[in-house]
């Protein structure tokens, strides 16, 4: 851990700007961390390359991570997020597969149209966070956490080997693509100039195969981890290159790093899977009842049914609530007390907002102090200091929807 914490420090950052749930000590030799394909391409522009959920990764380049966070505000920034989980569900069974293992109605999804759904456990705790899309090519494109990819593949192998066990028609293909996602409101700009179909026909959540600069096949999502338009295009792993570099001939385009993605996502009140979200936290909860189907609540047909339908009916006992104090900036684990000094919650993900000049954060409190304008406190190095309870996303998200 120590050549961890020297390694960030050098690079001006606090630790804590990587997610503490899935940061790893670089002690280890480094050809035991997987490499993505543009994993060289870093190196030769200046990438500083930290272990993440098993991968070596780059947490930033040359530019400050603040300015990396600001230029995919303003203009727009290619991230490498190939370390991702692509895998295809195949078979007149692929929904009946999906819809067993997840929350959200896979079955009214539109040909090309996505969404964001959650594996679930029978005591309703959320395993994965992933999104779905429904593909014209007749297979259902999922795209999950690194962090949890044996335990997804082995989630979703096992009940392909059940069913097709039943006489069902399904099966699993590992999609061994790049993925890179160009976030920013420039950035539908950018892939334009690189595509023949017209990307005002691709709003938020949809997604169609087409040849991007030259390299045909790659699947274009428009979706993303930073409140942005943007897009995640997955690309053929000898092609990633090519295509990053194409990108970057764009003066609009910028590369940034795991730094500036966490920072981008907490502005956007967007999840991290293992700090804000877990296997002991329900969809309610954690404040994603949105991703429920209708059909599914009234089927009460996904694992966890029983618990999670039955919170959404009363009130559970804790909900994820954004967080906003002046002063030193709010961490993973800091606690979080009432105005009169009681220990309520916990600090799950946070960092100062570049946007905002003001520190942000979620956690964790009871349902009666859930409510957006509450007065708490939080504990940060020994210290409390005030905090209010604040809705998210704490930046505006500028999704692209058809007007």
């Amino acid at each position: 851990m120590q050549r961890a914490v020297s390694m960030v420090a050098q690079l001006g950052l606090r630790l804590q700007a990587l997610p503490s749930a899935l940061r790893r000590p670089l002690s280890c030799a480094q050809d035991v961390l997987r490499r993505t394909p543009l994993y060289d391409f870093h190196l030769a522009h200046g990438g500083k390359m930290v272990a993440f959920a098993g991968w070596s990764l780059p947490v930033q380049y040359r530019d400050s991570h603040v300015d990396s966070h600001l230029h995919t505000r303003r203009h727009c920034s290619l991230f490498d997020v190939s370390h991702m989980l692509q895998t295809k569900i195949l078979g007149c069974d692929r929904v009946k597969l999906m819809e067993s293992l997840v929350v959200g109605d896979i079955a009214e999804l539109r040909p090309n149209q996505g969404t964001l759904s959650l594996f679930t456990n029978e005591a309703g705790g959320i395993l994965d966070d992933l999104i779905v899309t429904s593909t014209s090519e007749g297979y259902l494109y999922v795209v999950s956490n690194a962090g949890c990819r044996d335990k997804d593949l082995a989630l979703m192998q096992d009940k392909v080997g059940e069913l097709q066990n039943e006489g069902s028609d399904v099966s699993l293909e590992v999609v061994d693509n790049a993925l890179l996602a160009l976030q920013g409101p420039t950035a539908a700009q950018v892939l334009q100039a690189g595509v023949a179909d017209d990307l005002r026909k691709l709003p938020f959540m949809t997604s169609a195969v087409m040849e991007v600069f030259g390299v045909s096949g790659c699947r274009v999502t428009r979706c993303g981890y930073t409140g942005e338009d943007g897009v995640e295009i997955s690309v053929p792993a000898a092609t990633a290159v090519h295509l990053a570099t194409a990108l970057l001939e764009n003066p609009e385009v910028k590369l940034a790093g795991l730094a500036a993605r966490d920072s981008l996502r907490l502005e956007a009140g967007l999840c991290l899977y293992g700090s804000d979200i877990d296997e002991h936290t329900t969809p309610v909860e954690g404040s994603l009842s949105w991703t429920l189907g209708k059909r599914r609540r009234a089927a009460m047909d996904f694992p966890g049914a029983s618990v999670i339908v039955a919170q959404l009916k009363g009130r559970v006992q804790r909900r994820r609530v954004g967080l906003m104090c002046e002063g030193a900036p709010m961490r993973a684990h800091s606690p979080i007390l009432n105005t009169e000094g009681t220990v309520i919650g916990t600090v799950t993900s946070g960092c100062p907002s570049p946007c905002l000049k003001k520190n942000v954060a979620m956690g964790y409190v009871p349902y009666e102090y859930s409510r957006p304008g509450t007065p708490l406190l939080v504990e940060v190095r020994r210290k409390q200091q005030m905090a209010v309870v604040s809705k998210m996303p704490f930046v505006t998200t500028n999704y692209y929807t058809l007007k």
